[in-house]
């Protein structure tokens, strides 16, 4: 919550710098690179709650919360990289990708461990 809260303000700071007003989408670059990386970070929001729910619940917690704050740090790199340049998003973005996938075999692993057992 206070990730997406934090890119939120962002949004509302780059329009008022860049003087774009709601509705518009489009203006200055760098305000658009801003609206990007928010929307972007808000659409991988809920498959990575997803995937942190159901592998802390079947898989371990710990790892789990390690990924998590993994996965967080790197949509945060994500997002500045991408507000400064577009360049500056691929690393953060892979990284993340990388994560999610990582949570999604835990949670496969402890579904299978959780419906397989004898």
């Amino acid at each position: 919550v206070l990730f997406s809260a934090y890119f939120a303000m962002q949004v509302i700071y780059a329009r008022r710098k860049y003087k774009v007003s709601p509705p518009e989408t489009t203006g200055h670059p760098e305000f658009e690179r801003t609206f990007r990386a928010q929307a972007n970070c808000s659409e991988y929001f809920p498959i990575f709650i997803s995937l942190l729910w159901v592998a802390g619940i079947f898989f371990h917690q710990g790892v789990t919360a390690v990924c998590g704050l993994l996965y967080l740090y790197t949509r945060l790199r994500y997002f500045q990289g991408y507000a400064g340049a577009a360049r500056g998003r691929l690393g953060p973005l892979y990284a993340s990708a990388w994560l999610l996938w990582v949570l999604l075999g835990l949670a496969l692993a402890g579904l299978l461990a959780h419906f397989l057992r004898p």
